[in-house]
């Protein structure tokens, strides 16, 4: 009843408020414009930053909270000693014997997949083009979440039998095969070795780089071949010769990805993991990321990334803030005489602040809806246009028009009070 009561007070207010405001609806519109855009570019700032969060946890994900990776790395002085001796062959990184000691002495690993990759030109007739030729294992496809356009990708039996087949890439099937079918067709990897193409992946976007030892992926130039078919073709030294130069590398596997049988365990065994390497691996010819600690590191980093750019997004309501006290302060001297009138005729001051204030509200409010009318669509067309996930959290629209409320009846605060404190017969004398 007592609310009902007070909104029958506030009634006649807001239509005095509303047809003030409709007398000039061009600077009523101007007013709310700054309003609008301080909505609508928060909305579109934290959509654009959930986006980002979301694809960077898409990625690390992919990549298995449970597991972690250990990467064979070139040592820098032995790069060196290598460019001086240009015979000499380089050896580091993982090998089979610290395959098996992670999967035998390790009671929390559940896992062990090795893999091994090296560049090479990839041909079939005429055409080729560089690729990357993963050596893998049946896990691989889970491990990396990759899908399958045409046929199966590598089975235990391939790897038993050492057979020469593969599963290549999307881009790497549209370039050698534009015209026709890849299946069944025998594909050259490097200079003398055929294989027979049994599956194609689907197209799978790039990955950045994670962590400071994994970098980026481009799954859709792969070769995968059986590793135990790579191992026995290929060998365990790779020659590479561009423009004159020629290289040797002796590299056994060059990523060991290691699977743990719970959350609670991935740190304290990436603790045992290093300390077992660094025993076997002076020269620290490895590296191990932690996926987990990765998701961590990007969760804070989203954080931090959404305050500054919420942060910077709500100038612009600031600014509209002030517009609506610029405004309203003009509206007082405007109306000095009607306010001296209704002085005179009983009106109270606080009469006199609340019909100031609720014009405020009244223009903020507008000016909100309006922002998140247009800051539900922008993300929308941002998506279309250039490509990029955007994600509009519940609480983002909520917050921001929450807040253009308080900006915009804070900052017309002062015109209302400033209106209440005339002198009646001032304003009636002023012209």
């Amino acid at each position: 009843m007592a609310l009902l009561r007070r909104f029958l007070l506030v009634l006649p207010l807001l239509r005095m408020a509303v047809r003030s405001l409709s007398l000039y609806k061009l600077r009523s519109f101007l007013t709310v414009l700054g309003l609008v855009f301080g909505v609508a570019s928060v909305i579109v700032m934290l959509a654009i930053a959930e986006g980002a969060s979301y694809e960077a946890y898409q990625q690390i994900e992919s990549l298995g909270v449970r597991n972690l990776i250990v990467q064979s790395v070139k040592p820098i002085e032995e790069t060196r000693k290598q460019s001086e001796e240009t015979q000499r062959v380089l050896a580091y990184g993982l090998s089979w014997e610290d395959l098996n000691r992670i999967r035998l002495t390790i009671p929390s690993v559940t896992g062990a997949t090795p893999l091994r990759e090296f560049r090479q030109e990839i041909r079939f007739l005429d055409r080729g083009l560089e690729g990357r030729v993963v050596g893998a294992t049946p896990e691989y496809l889970q491990l990396t979440s990759l899908q399958l356009a045409q046929g199966r990708f590598l089975e235990d039996t391939d790897l038993g039998r050492l057979r020469n087949v593969c599963v290549i890439g999307s881009e790497l099937a549209e370039r050698l095969f534009p015209y026709q079918n890849a299946m069944g067709k025998s594909i050259r990897v490097g200079p003398k070795h055929y294989y027979q193409v049994i599956g194609v992946t689907k197209y799978k976007a790039p990955t950045g780089g994670a962590g400071s030892s994994l970098s980026g992926q481009e799954f859709n130039r792969d070769v995968y071949i059986p590793i135990t078919t790579d191992r026995a073709r290929f060998g365990e030294i790779i020659f590479f010769g561009k423009a004159g130069s020629q290289s040797f590398e002796r590299v056994e596997l060059s990523q060991i990805t290691v699977q743990i049988d719970g959350l609670e365990h991935v740190k304290p065994t990436a603790r045992v993991l290093e300390g077992m390497l660094a025993e076997f691996h002076p020269k620290g010819d490895y590296a191990v990321t932690i996926p987990l600690e990765l998701i961590e590191q990007a969760e804070q980093t989203q954080r931090i990334f959404s305050l500054l750019l919420g942060s910077t997004a709500g100038i612009s309501l600031l600014v509209g803030g002030i517009g609506i006290m610029n405004i309203m302060l003009a509206t007082v001297t405007e109306r000095t005489r009607e306010i001296g009138i209704r002085r005179a005729l009983g009106a109270r001051r606080r009469d006199i602040v609340w019909q100031f204030l609720i014009e405020t509200a009244f223009l903020s409010l507008t000016g909100g809806l309006l922002g998140l009318v247009l800051g539900l669509a922008l993300p929308q067309a941002v998506s279309w246009i250039f490509g990029r996930t955007t994600i509009v959290s519940f609480w983002s629209p909520a917050l921001s028009l929450c807040v253009a409320l308080v900006v915009g009846i804070s900052f017309g605060v002062y015109p209302a009070r400033r209106a209440a404190q005339l002198d009646p017969v001032e304003a009636l004398q002023h012209e």
